[in-house]
């Protein structure tokens, strides 16, 4: 079994979400693993039932220090328990710029509305006067604007014409519960998910001048030119031609470069089938620590080998100035 991701989980209270995460991480095909809790109150319950589990703590009081400093305490003692995500349940604290940045794409948050509905706090009472027929749960990532990051999964909650906010409350928690674990699981190994790693890819190819997508033996490949006399620079191999794994054909300079490359990484890298004749270089990308700044420079500069002239000559023209 692949290596579990390491979380942190920031509570300021109960932590029922956060209990709903360390349940799940007990289950043995769980691709996570609670690391720390960690909270600006020392005497949130949430601690005490991290502590019961055998899950490491932390607390440092937000009082008295500005938000940046409090924040520092808190990402180094997030750094120091070796996570690799954080993951806010209830806590109640609003982050600083800083240190959302330093957390970009690995801190997920879950909010007890239908983003982008209803941002910030009372979203039961504020569904229920809306005469809404479903109010819910999103787990989204966190960005420095509140409540505003990219939604990776919501559940709708029904509301009952005699709901309170705090009946509907109740049965949101219960969706929260269920859907915080199955989106976090999902998101923490995505990068072993061929649909993922292709988009992220294919975002990539398609960013090149005059590119365009064309399938190959049933896989995606990525041309340069007109769809007439389009040359492929790039691959997408899943079982293309038998491959098991899931990767990148891409061209280097010829055969020399390509034993190279395998003799330097050949973890990274391999011959592929049928192509590695002709002096591309397979390029794995379902390890889960994809480089992806270096998948774009590969692609870029597989696309130079094929573009034509008029385009390499424009872009050499525009390096100068």
């Amino acid at each position: 079994m692949a290596e579990k991701a390491k979380i942190a989980i920031l509570v300021s209270g109960r932590g029922s979400n956060m209990a709903a995460l360390v349940y799940a991480a007990k289950s043995t095909d769980c691709p996570y693993e609670i690391v720390l809790v960690a909270s600006n109150n020392a005497e949130a319950p949430g601690l005490k039932l991290a502590e019961a589990e055998d899950i490491a703590t932390f607390a440092h009081s937000h009082q008295g220090l500005s938000r940046e400093e409090h924040d520092k305490i808190m990402h180094d003692a997030i750094v120091h328990s070796g996570a690799e995500y954080v993951v806010l349940a209830g806590y109640m604290r609003i982050l600083s710029d800083g240190f959302v940045e330093k957390w970009v794409n690995r801190m997920l948050n879950i909010h007890p509305s239908l983003l982008p509905k209803y941002r910030g706090l009372d979203t039961y009472q504020r569904a229920i006067d809306a005469g809404d027929t479903v109010a819910g749960c999103s787990v989204h990532l966190v960005t420095t604007e509140l409540d505003d990051g990219p939604v990776l999964g919501q559940t709708e909650v029904a509301i009952l014409p005699d709901d309170d906010a705090e009946r509907l409350a109740s049965r949101i928690l219960i969706a929260e519960h269920q859907l915080y674990p199955k989106i976090l699981a999902k998101y923490v190994t995505r990068e072993a998910d061929p649909a993922w790693i292709l988009n992220r890819v294919r975002e990539r190819a398609l960013a090149l001048t005059e590119t365009h997508e064309r399938e190959s033996f049933g896989s995606p490949g990525w041309r340069v030119g007109s769809e007439k006399t389009g040359k492929y620079f790039a691959y997408f191999t899943q079982k293309l031609h038998g491959e098991a794994s899931v990767g990148l054909l891409v061209k280097t300079s010829g055969l020399d470069e390509q034993a190279a490359l395998i003799d330097a990484d050949p973890d990274l890298y391999y011959a592929p089938k049928f192509y590695g004749k002709s002096g591309w270089i397979a390029i794995r990308l379902n390890t889960g620590r994809t480089d992806w700044d270096h998948i774009a420079d590969w692609l870029y500069k597989s696309w130079r080998l094929v573009a034509p002239k008029r385009l390499t000559k424009m872009i050499d023209i525009a390096d100068q100035f």
